[in-house]
C-alpha cells in the first residue's frame, strides 16, 4: 500500500468542474522555440490527438533561431501563428510574446497551454488539463515521464525554504523529496498516483486559466530560463489559484541539458537563489544561498562539473541583482 501524501506535500484538489457540453474550451497552445528543428516535427505530429475535444490555436514564438525552426513550423503546421522575437529572449518572454499573439482579439481564450517543443503529448492530455481546471485552480500539471515512456519525471515541487535547501545539501534531493520538510522535489511515488495540489510543477507543459491568467499577468522575464514557473506559479497562490496534479492528463518529455551543462546549472541554482531573495529578507537569502551552496560544493568534490561551475558562481554572488547569465538556449 502506498504511503499516504503528507498535508505539507500535496492536499487534494476540488473535484473537476463539468464539462462543457455545449461548446469546447478555446484554448491556445503556446511554444517557446529556439533551434528546436530536430525535436518540433515530432511535437506537432503529437498535438492533435494530444489537444483533442478542444477548440485550439497553436502559436509559436521563435527565439531567433538559426536552424529554421519558425520556418519548420509555417510549412509542417501553416494554421499556427509564428511570432519572431528577434533575438533569444528567453522561455518567459518568449511565452508572453505567444500570450500577446494568442489574444487578438483579447479575451477569446478559455485557458492557455505552456509547453516545450520536446513535450510529447499523450491523446486527450490537452482535455485532461483543461478540464481539471476551476474554482480556484489556476494552473494544472501532467504527469510526465521521459523519452522511454515508462520513467517517471518527478516534476512536483514545494516551495523553496531554508530547511529544505540543508535537506537537499545533507542528503540529496531525491531522498529528501520524500519528506516534505527536508526536500523541495516531490519525489514520493504516491504523489503522482492521484490528483493534488503542488506549489508549483516545471514548467515544460501546464494549463493556465483565464481567470489565473488575468489575476496573474505576464511572465517574469527577468529569469531567462529557470524559476520563471516557480515564480509565477508562486504568484498565482498568492493570488487565490492553485497548481494542481493531473495525473489523467500525461506526456512524454524528452529533457533538457540542465544537469549536464555546467553554464545552464550554474543559470538554474542562481536563478533559485534570485528568487528567494525576492520572497524573503536579506539575513534568510543569505543562509538560503548557503545551503545551496553546501550541496554544490559537495557535489563538485565528487566530480560533478556543473555543480563546480555553480558553486564558482555562488561565491562570487555578491549582489543577486547585478549578476545576468545568457545562456545559449531558452528551453529545457
Amino acid at each position: 500500500m502506498p504511503a499516504p501524501i503528507e498535508p505539507a506535500d500535496l492536499a487534494p484538489a476540488p473535484a473537476t468542474a463539468p464539462a462543457d457540453s455545449v461548446a469546447p474550451a478555446r484554448v491556445a497552445v503556446l511554444v517557446v522555440s529556439w533551434n528546436s528543428a530536430t525535436v518540433l516535427p515530432g511535437f506537432l505530429a503529437a498535438l492533435p490527438e494530444g489537444m483533442a475535444g478542444l477548440d485550439w490555436r497553436l502559436v509559436v514564438a521563435d527565439n531567433d533561431s538559426a536552424d529554421g525552426s519558425a520556418e519548420l513550423v509555417r510549412r509542417l503546421a501553416p494554421e499556427a501563428v509564428v511570432v519572431r522575437t528577434g533575438r533569444n529572449a528567453g522561455y518567459a518572454a518568449g511565452i508572453n510574446a505567444a500570450l500577446d499573439a494568442a489574444e487578438r482579439p483579447p479575451g477569446g481564450l478559455d485557458a492557455v497551454l505552456v509547453c516545450n517543443p520536446d513535450i510529447r503529448m499523450a491523446p486527450g492530455c490537452g482535455a485532461a488539463l483543461v478540464g481539471a481546471l476551476g474554482p480556484g485552480v489556476g494552473i494544472t500539471a501532467p504527469l510526465l515521464r521521459e523519452a522511454d515512456g515508462r520513467t517517471l519525471v518527478h516534476s512536483l515541487r514545494r516551495e523553496p525554504s531554508l530547511g529544505r535547501a540543508l535537506g537537499e545539501a545533507l542528503i540529496g534531493n531525491r531522498r529528501a523529496g520524500r519528506f516534505p520538510r527536508w526536500g523541495e522535489l516531490v519525489t514520493d511515488p504516491a504523489a503522482y498516483t492521484r490528483r493534488g495540489r503542488a506549489d508549483w510543477a516545471t514548467g515544460a507543459l501546464l494549463a493556465i486559466s483565464r481567470d489565473c491568467l488575468d489575476a496573474c499577468g505576464r511572465w517574469d522575464e527577468s529569469f531567462f530560463l529557470y524559476s520563471e514557473e516557480t515564480e509565477y506559479c508562486l504568484r498565482a497562490r498568492d493570488a487565490g489559484y492553485a497548481t494542481v496534479f493531473e495525473p489523467a492528463a500525461s506526456a512524454r518529455h524528452l529533457g533538457g541539458e540542465s544537469r549536464t551543462s555546467p553554464r545552464l546549472w550554474t543559470l538554474l541554482t542562481l536563478n533559485r537563489v534570485l528568487l528567494y531573495g525576492r520572497r524573503h529578507g536579506p539575513a534568510a537569502t543569505t543562509a538560503f544561498r548557503g545551503a545551496v551552496l553546501l550541496r554544490e560544493l559537495s557535489r563538485a568534490l565528487l566530480g560533478r562539473a556543473p555543480s563546480r561551475a555553480a558553486a564558482t558562481a555562488l561565491l562570487g554572488l555578491h549582489h543577486l541583482g547585478a549578476r545576468r547569465l545568457s545562456p545559449p538556449a531558452a528551453s529545457r
